[in-house]
């Protein structure tokens, strides 16, 4: 039965010498019974792992236990072919190996019986088995990446079309307003003649009348400056009527840089004031700063640089706003541009709180924030990070914890001549 069953049988003595061969090792090894018997097992296959198999050997024969070992962790002890090489599945045999101590009646170990059992069936599917499993699980991973990088820019196209949202609805309070706001001060230029010329005419009068000599009259007109307090009406009338052509340029201003941050008729590459973007972002949301900050100006002398103005006044305000958030109660915030070579750069810089090294890499990122709940998106980083790749340059940080924060944008002054036309 030994000769006959499917499985590599030999029988080894305390030396390693083969006493026993059976059929399945002739037949896979190509030797026969009479050539391998009282011979060294590792003179008949030199490939063996002699120290190892040595000390399983040994370990039966003082233990008197099992030993073994699977195709997993040695999955060609023996160097037989494969037993489907029609298929090619496997080239070399998959083996499960067991090292079982044979007793003399004494009771002592007269034997080692190692049996080698042809796993390449299993181990072959198996093995193809763990092969698609890896196939799909990387393919998860790659839907799941995918599905990411899908929500990160639907995200940022969610952003972008809202502040394209609120630059229409900018550009189109600040034409409606500015029609208004045009005639009255048209016509506050003439009322500010019509009042003069009525002051002219009642100094006149007032003139005219001092060379009366009617007592009555004098004391009837002096009664009537007293009642409506004339001289204090006149000295007011010129300082609120400077005062509301303050106000009207102020108002006539804001609608210009409302006009200027949402660019709403330049929606393609165009030669643009940086200077002009940054003050014009900067009144707008002078609101989020004034109260936080106060804002220091070093600008250097600009070329004008290609660029979608709109979308980089976006870059601006996230910038600033988040400057001014990271400002407690009250700090400074520095602007400063400047030009080296064909780049040019903006940089914003605070003495806030700063960032924490552990988050600096991950600013950049969609959904991340260090604002408490609700009091950030997590994308106006991202979102400019996004708009300055486009623009073929790149935004660059530095911080320190309790010292502040400084963002750099780097721009080219001309974008490559494909993507502009192409934009």
């Amino acid at each position: 039965m030994l000769q006959s069953i499917n499985l590599g049988v030999m029988l080894l003595d305390s030396d390693c010498r083969v006493v026993f061969w059976n059929d399945f090792m002739a037949i896979h090894s190509g030797k026969d019974s009479e050539a391998v018997l009282g011979r060294l097992l590792f003179e008949l296959f030199p490939e063996l792992p002699q120290r190892w198999i040595q000390k399983k050997i040994d370990g039966v024969f003082a233990l008197q236990n099992l030993a073994f070992t699977s195709w997993q962790q040695r999955p060609h002890l023996f160097n037989f072919s494969g037993s489907r090489p029609v298929t090619g599945q496997a080239e070399l045999m998959y083996q499960n190996c067991t090292f079982s101590p044979v007793m003399e009646a004494a009771g002592c170990v007269k034997y080692v019986c190692l049996t080698i059992s042809d796993t390449s069936e299993v181990a072959t599917q198996q093995l193809e088995l763990e092969h698609l499993n890896r196939l799909l699980q990387a393919e998860k991973s790659e839907q799941a990446r995918l599905i990411r990088k899908l929500e990160d820019a639907q995200a940022q196209l969610l952003q972008s079309e809202k502040m394209a949202a609120i630059g229409q609805l900018a550009a189109g309070v600040a034409h409606e307003i500015n029609n208004p706001v045009g005639y009255v001060y048209s016509n506050f230029s003439s009322l500010e003649g019509y009042v003069a010329d009525l002051f002219k005419l009642i100094e006149a009068y007032r003139a005219a009348a001092a060379e009366q000599p009617d007592g009555a009259f004098h004391a009837r007109l002096e009664q009537a400056n007293q009642a409506l307090e004339y001289d204090y009406l006149r000295d007011d009338m010129a300082d609120l009527v400077r005062e509301s052509r303050q106000g009207l340029e102020r108002v006539k201003q804001i609608v210009q840089d409302l006009r200027d941050f949402s660019h709403i008729d330049s929606g393609d590459w165009q030669m643009v004031d940086l200077h002009k973007g940054l003050d014009s972002t900067l009144n707008v949301i002078w609101n989020e700063i004034k109260f936080k900050a106060e804002v220091v100006k070093n600008y250097a002398e600009l070329p004008l640089v290609q660029c979608l103005g709109s979308q980089l006044n976006q870059v601006f305000m996230n910038l600033l706003i988040n400057a001014a958030h990271a400002i407690d109660r009250q700090g400074y915030i520095w602007l400063e541009t400047g030009v080296r070579d064909d780049w040019v750069f903006v940089r914003v810089r605070d003495d806030g709180s700063g960032i924490a090294p552990e988050h600096l890499t991950r600013l950049f990122e969609p959904f991340f924030t260090t604002k408490p709940v609700g009091q950030g998106t997590g994308l106006g980083l991202s979102v400019s990070y996004s708009i300055v790749a486009k623009h073929h340059g790149r935004l660059e940080v530095a911080s320190e914890l309790g010292k502040g924060t400084t963002f750099t944008v780097w721009l080219p002054q001309r974008q490559p001549e494909k993507d502009a036309k192409s934009a």
